[in-house]
Order: structure tokens, then C-alpha cells, then sequence
């Protein structure tokens, strides 16, 4: 009899195979004392040295297969590696405790995995998992055990864990490996959000997948709703062939309308864009159709590395994807560090509300000549494309007039140098705090564009954490009063001839796309795998009608009704 599982759909498709069950070794940590503690943190250092050498190799591998951004998460492993303060309490247990490497490493480890396991935000509870995978590949050498390889799997098969780590996850080999599923993890996990860069069907999540399941048993991963089929019956296996024939067939037709306009079918004209972390995304996007790049996300540039990326490497990471959008609009987003996402080298103060503080252009302005920096970058890049900037945060007139103040006076010292800058450079900001939003008449007369940022506007605007699960019912993107706001931003900005945009998750959500046509959005940005779907959803919408059933969505008392509104047309 068949075992039905539910979990968290991570990356979508459907896939059949053997299961390959990933297992680690029983690890026996040492308990007697060392005999000599000089001899014990030399054999340590050797197994970080290896461990480096292997991180070296595999965010090589990962920015080949993955791209750049993808492979910054192993640049942020190496800094781990290396830290004083994680390496240092080894090596002071050791020292003055007289243990072995081995357990040093083990008791050291726990306690900042349960440090990070216990902190409130969903983002930093995730990073436990690299820090246990950092630590067992070191305590691997130290022991002379192998783990699990799954760069060594040959043959077809859905790979089922306990949990994937980030270098786990970076070298499946998606000709092999058709699907994976774990007991534990979320959508944020480092190993989901590279699930879907390699477009391999994954569930996290399952609680117990690992105990229903032997090596070899056949499996069906849905990983669109969420389902996970260990040993499935004939019937199954006949109804899931079908589902996973029909979505092929599906996304060989989508592939008649790549180069198609993004048209309504009563002749309105919308654009779908995508959004981008690096330059290694492109090669998606253009096989995607999209129509731009909506957000182009620059902290990849400056995240897990020792020191901030010079002006020269910014401004050819700029030039490579304005060059090869070939005139088509790239909106790129000036730096926006803090919250979630952290430089450990600028040695930024812990805040007790991080998503609150000193973030974005906040930081920008606290650290300005890194703002400068990025900007003459920016600027200088400008001549190769069709470039828009975009500020991110911005809650007041002044902190937008003063961004664009900075710009211009560092246009004028380009200029003055003989530099060419582009004269059509469009400079627009997020729109994702609510006082922004609210203000959106004054600010339209500032703006060149607005782009509406959903994830931030969503959170600040209900004052839930999008990343605390215990508060995540709160995160409702179809919110009478999210989608107020979103119609205030279009109505203001289009009284003043300015255009709008939106980058957000919402932007390519089959429920969301019919209502924000009938708002008025100029511009959907989306990640490049929605865009032929949004494509074909658009071409047989009527802006018209759209237009009535948004009006009526807005009288609504709240995001359920709004969707059962939306579901029952």
C-alpha cells in the first residue's frame, strides 16, 4: 500500500524514480581525553585546511552550474571556516579542556546550532544546517569517515534526506537526479532556493520521509502541490504519468508565444520582466521571453566575501547584463544590505529589529562613499543599455531627493572627467513601506517610476515578520488594504505620466496577475520560470473586465474573500 506524505513544495514539477537514501555513518565522538593538545590542533588544522580545499572546489563547481549568487553561499561557508570566534572556541576546548578535535568541534557546533535554531526569524534558524554542514565535512577528515556523495550518483533516482545541505544540494547532478525531498527545511532554505535554480521538482519538510522509505523503493515527488508517493500504486503511477505529460505539453506550447508581445486579449500592452540576483541568470531570462529585468539584485556583488567588490568588478557585473538585455530596460537596485542579509566585514551593531534599523538606503547614506562607489559604477555602465536605478526603503521625500543628489553630483564628476553617462538613465525607488505608498501623490512628482516591492510592503504593512512562521497567516499579499495601497501608488504615479512596476512575489502569481491588471501595473517582475505562464495567462485576460472584478475585490472585508472572489470567476 502506498505512503502519502505532505510537505512544503519548494520547486515545482513532477518527478518518478528509485529512491537514493542518503544515510551518514553513526559518528562516535571521542570522550577520553587528548594526550597532546599541540598534536590535537595540528589535526585540526589540517581538517579545516581540506575542508577549505573541497569548499574552494565545489563553489567553483556551483558557479559553472549555478551561477554567481549560487555560489556565494559557499564564500559565506568559508568565512565560517575561518571564523575566530567558531574556530576559536575549538580551539580553546582543546587547549584548556584537553579534548579531542573531534568532540571539541561537536560540542562547540551545538551550541551555535542551537543558538541559531532558537532565534524568532525563519531566515536565521535556516543557517543552522550550513553551520552542521561546514562542521561535519571537517569532522569527516578528523574521523576518516565518507559521507553520502551525492556527486556520485549515476543513475536516475529521487535522492531522500534528513536534510540537504547547501553542498549537498550544489552538486546534484540534475541529469541523475530527478527530485529530492527532506524531513526537515522551508522555502528559504539554501537547498530550496537551489532546488530551483536547477529546476529539479523538491518537497521539504516531511517530518518522516526518511522512515517510510528504503533505498530503491519507487517515488513520485509532486512538487507543486507539496506531495511526496512512496510505493505507488499502479493507478498512481498512471494519474501522476499524465499530470507530468500534460505539464510538458504545456510547457512546449508556452514556447510558441517567447518572443510574443505581452498583449491582453482586448489589446492592452503590459510588460513582464524578471528578476535577477547576477549576470548568470540571464541565460534563463532570454530563454524565458522576458520583456526586461525588473529587479536586479545587487548585494550577490558584496555578500559572503572578506571585502567589499571594487568599482571595476561592480561596474562589469553592471555592463555584462545592460550588454546583453540588448536595449531592453534592466532596473537595477542599488545596494540593499541588512535585515536578513548581513556584511560581516563592515561590522555592522546587532539591532534588536533588524528589518527596523539600518538597512538599505539607510546604510547607504550611513556609508556613503560605498553608495558613491556602486554609483559612478552604475553610471559609468549606463552607455551600454537601456539602465534604470532604483532605490530601495525609502520612506521619506528627503531620503529620495537626497539618494538622487548623490547621483547627480557623481554624473557631474564623471562628465567633468570626459566619462560618458547615459542621458536617458531613469532613476525610480521601491515602494515598500507604507508610509511611501501613502504618500505616493508627493512622491510621483520626484519619481521617474515606481517599482512595488510586496514581500517588505506586506510585512510592514500587517506588522508580521514574513519569515515567523507562527505569525505567517498575517502575510496576506491579497489584503484589501494591500491591494488599497497598491491601487494608490498605480493611480498617483499614472496622474503624473510616471509608469509602475512590481518585483515583488506577488507579480507572478496566477490569483494576483487578473487584479493588478485591473489597478493599472505597467510592469510585472518575476522570477524567469513564471514568465511564459504569465505570458499565456495575460493573452487571454480582458483589462476591462479586470478592471470591474479589482473594483469590486477592494470592498471586500479580507484576503480569503478576495481569493474566493477571484477562484469563483
Amino acid at each position: 500500500m502506498s505512503i502519502h506524505l505532505k510537505g512544503i513544495a519548494t520547486s515545482r514539477g513532477i518527478a518518478f524514480a528509485r529512491v537514493f537514501l542518503m544515510k551518514n555513518p553513526e559518528i562516535d565522538i571521542p570522550l577520553d581525553p587528548a594526550e597532546d593538545a599541540s598534536q590535537e590542533q595540528k589535526r585540526l588544522e589540517q581538517a579545516v585546511e581540506i575542508s577549505g580545499r573541497e569548499l574552494e572546489e565545489i563553489k567553483t563547481y556551483t558557479k559553472k552550474s549555478l551561477g554567481e549568487d549560487k555560489a556565494e553561499i559557499f564564500s559565506a561557508h568559508l568565512l565560517v571556516l575561518r571564523d575566530p570566534e567558531w574556530l576559536g572556541q575549538v580551539q580553546e576546548k582543546i587547549e584548556h579542556e584537553k579534548m579531542k578535535a573531534e568532540r571539541a568541534l561537536h560540542e562547540v557546533t551545538n551550541g551555535f546550532v542551537a543558538i541559531f535554531e532558537n532565534m524568532g526569524n525563519e531566515y536565521m534558524r535556516e543557517r543552522a544546517a550550513d553551520i552542521r554542514d561546514i562542521s561535519k565535512r571537517v569532522l569527516s577528515h578528523l574521523l576518516g569517515v565518507e559521507f553520502s556523495n551525492p556527486a556520485l550518483i549515476t543513475e536516475e533516482v529521487i535522492v531522500i534526506a534528513e536534510d540537504l545541505t547547501p553542498s549537498d544540494t550544489a552538486q546534484l547532478n540534475r541529469e541523475f537526479v530527478k527530485g529530492f525531498t527532506t524531513d526537515i527545511g522551508g522555502r528559504t532554505s539554501h537547498s530550496a532556493i537551489m532546488a530551483r535554480s536547477l529546476e529539479i521538482p523538491a518537497v521539504v519538510g516531511t517530518t518522516n520521509v526518511t522512515t517510510s522509505v528504503e533505498n530503491g523503493m519507487l517515488a513520485i515527488v509532486d512538487g507543486n502541490e507539496g506531495i511526496v508517493i512512496v510505493d505507488p500504486t499502479k493507478e498512481e503511477i498512471e494519474q501522476y504519468e499524465l499530470k507530468q505529460k500534460a505539464q510538458l505539453e504545456s510547457e512546449q506550447q508556452l514556447q510558441q508565444i517567447v518572443n510574443e508581445p505581452t498583449v491582453t486579449s482586448d489589446g492592452k500592452h503590459v510588460e513582464l520582466a524578471a528578476n535577477i540576483g547576477s549576470p548568470a541568470d540571464l541565460d534563463h531570462v532570454l530563454s524565458n521571453g522576458a520583456e526586461g529585468v525588473g529587479l536586479y539584485r545587487t548585494e550577490f556583488l558584496y555578500m559572503g566575501r572578506e571585502q567589499l567588490p571594487s568599482e571595476e568588478e561592480q561596474f562589469e557585473a553592471y555592463k555584462i547584463v545592460l550588454e546583453q538585455m540588448d536595449d531592453k530596460p534592466v532596473i537595477i537596485r542599488t545596494l540593499d544590505i541588512g535585515g536578513d542579509k548581513e556584511l560581516p566585514y563592515l561590522e555592522l551593531p546587532e539591532e534588536l529589529n533588524p528589518f527596523l534599523g539600518v538597512r538599505a538606503i539607510r546604510l547607504c547614506f550611513k556609508h556613503e562613499e560605498i553608495f558613491r562607489t556602486q554609483l559612478r559604477a552604475l553610471l559609468r555602465a549606463s552607455v551600454y543599455g537601456n539602465l534604470r536605478v532604483m532605490f530601495p526603503m525609502i520612506a521619506t521625500i528627503n531620503e529620495f531627493k537626497q539618494a538622487k543628489q548623490i547621483l547627480l553630483e557623481e554624473k557631474e564628476k564623471l562628465l567633468t572627467k570626459g566619462i560618458e553617462v547615459s542621458e536617458t538613465l531613469e532613476i525610480g525607488m521601491m515602494v515598500e513601506i507604507p508610509a511611501a505608498a501613502v504618500m505616493a501623490k508627493q512622491f510621483a512628482e520626484e519619481v521617474d517610476f515606481f517599482s512595488i516591492g510586496t514581500n517588505d510592503l506586506i510585512q510592514y504593512t500587517m506588522a508580521a515578520d514574513r519569515m515567523n512562521e507562527t505569525v505567517s497567516y498575517l502575510y496576506q499579499p491579497y489584503s484589501p488594504a494591500i491591494l488599497s495601497l497598491i491601487e494608490h501608488v498605480i493611480t498617483c504615479a499614472h496622474e503624473q505620466g510616471k509608469w509602475v512596476g512590481m518585483c515583488g512575489e506577488m507579480a507572478g502569481e496566477a490569483t494576483a496577475l487578473p487584479l493588478l491588471l485591473g489597478l493599472g501595473l505597467d510592469e510585472f517582475s518575476m522570477s524567469a520560470s513564471s514568465i511564459l505562464p504569465a505570458r499565456d495567462q495575460m493573452l487571454q485576460l480582458e483589462s476591462t473586465i479586470c478592471e470591474a472584478h479589482a473594483r469590486k475585490a477592494l470592498t471586500l472585508s479580507g484576503s480569503d474573500a478576495v481569493v474566493q472572489y477571484m477562484k469563483s470567476l
